[in-house]
Order: structure tokens, then C-alpha cells, then sequence
């Protein structure tokens, strides 16, 4: 019979194994911390962008409606898109209001407007509030506010501002949690993103 030896790893062969896993370990633990931060601002990039697409597509609708001007105050057009009746202002033809406001325009708006213009304008649009409180129900955070000229409407990732211990207002959108800003007089859109 011949005599079969055992032979396993050595203390030393061990603790090798054993440090070359931690430093393994060590360089790829960043690139998982950064992972939520990472897919925050993927989200907010995307809705900010079909944001952004769907406010061309209704300005293009009222351009080739022929520019209708509604009252004295710019207010009161409304264009149809796919059978979604969205308000624009008169002067310039972007979206101010998804719910027959037909009063609202770029220096009239309330945080309302801004809720269903996100509704109306986006389909499959993810669900936003206005009443801070309901936050955690919701996907976005939508505020009205003034930029100095006109209303603009911001956007928050609810998930990025749900720890303020108020909501946020006033330009806060420049410092905190992710926010996209669109402001129905040039039709423009910004992003803030504010992760550590």
C-alpha cells in the first residue's frame, strides 16, 4: 500500500492570499459607493432630456398651428398633442400648464402648472407632488419659483432632498439635492446635480 500525504497551505500561503484579496477588495470598493449617486443623476439626466424633447415637440406643434397668440397677455393658447390638450404661452409657444389653466403663462404660474405640464407633456411620466409632505410617494419634487425675470419650474429628485428638514425653495435648486430647472419663456432646460 503506498502512504498518501496531505498536504494544504501553509500560514504564510494563507495570509498571501488574504492580503492580495483585501487590496482587491480596497480598489473596487470605491467604484460600488458611487453607485446610487451615479444612477441618481442617470435618472434625473434622462427625464430632464425627454423633458427637453417633449418641450420641442409642443412648440413645434404650436409653430405649425400658426403661432396662435391667445390674449393680450400671452395666455390662453392651447395645443394639441396626441390628444393631450397642453397650454402654452402665446408669446412664445412653450408649454406653461397641462391641466386647462389657460390663465397661466411664463409670469403665472403656479407649482400646479408645473406638475401637469410634467403630466401632460411626458407619456409614462414618473409621479411627481407639489406638497412636500407626500414626498415619499413620489418621484419628483416640483416647485414653482421666480428667477428674477420669470416663473421657472424646478424639478427635484424626491430621493435627493427627502432628509431637508423643510422644503427646499428660492434657489436652492442651485445648491441642493438634483434638480432640473425649465423656464417656459426660452424653453430652456438645467440640470443640478449635487452629489458628494
Amino acid at each position: 500500500m503506498s502512504k498518501y500525504r496531505q498536504q494544504g497551505f501553509t500560514l504564510i500561503e494563507l495570509i498571501i492570499v488574504v492580503v492580495i484579496l483585501g487590496l482587491l477588495a480596497a480598489s473596487a470598493l470605491p467604484r460600488f459607493t458611487s453607485v446610487t449617486a451615479d444612477a441618481e443623476d442617470s435618472a434625473l439626466e434622462g427625464v430632464a432630456g425627454g423633458f427637453a424633447s417633449a418641450v420641442g415637440i409642443v412648440r413645434a406643434r404650436w409653430e405649425l398651428d400658426g403661432r396662435p397668440k391667445g390674449d393680450a397677455n400671452g395666455a390662453g393658447v392651447a395645443v394639441d398633442i396626441d390628444g393631450v390638450s397642453v397650454n402654452v404661452d402665446g408669446s412664445v409657444g412653450y408649454p406653461v400648464s397641462g391641466n386647462g389653466n389657460n390663465a397661466a403663462h411664463d409670469e403665472n404660474l403656479t407649482s400646479q402648472d408645473c406638475s401637469t405640464v410634467m403630466q401632460a407633456i411626458l407619456q409614462g411620466a414618473p409621479t411627481v407632488t407639489d406638497n412636500y409632505a407626500q414626498l415619499g410617494e413620489n418621484r419628483y419634487y416640483v416647485a414653482q419659483e421666480n428667477n428674477g425675470t420669470n416663473d421657472i419650474c424646478v424639478y427635484y429628485l424626491a430621493n435627493t432632498i427627502k432628509n431637508l428638514t423643510s422644503a427646499p425653495s428660492g434657489t436652492d435648486y442651485q445648491s441642493v439635492g438634483n434638480a432640473f430647472v425649465y423656464d417656459p419663456r426660452t424653453g430652456n432646460i438645467r440640470i443640478f446635480s449635487h452629489n458628494e
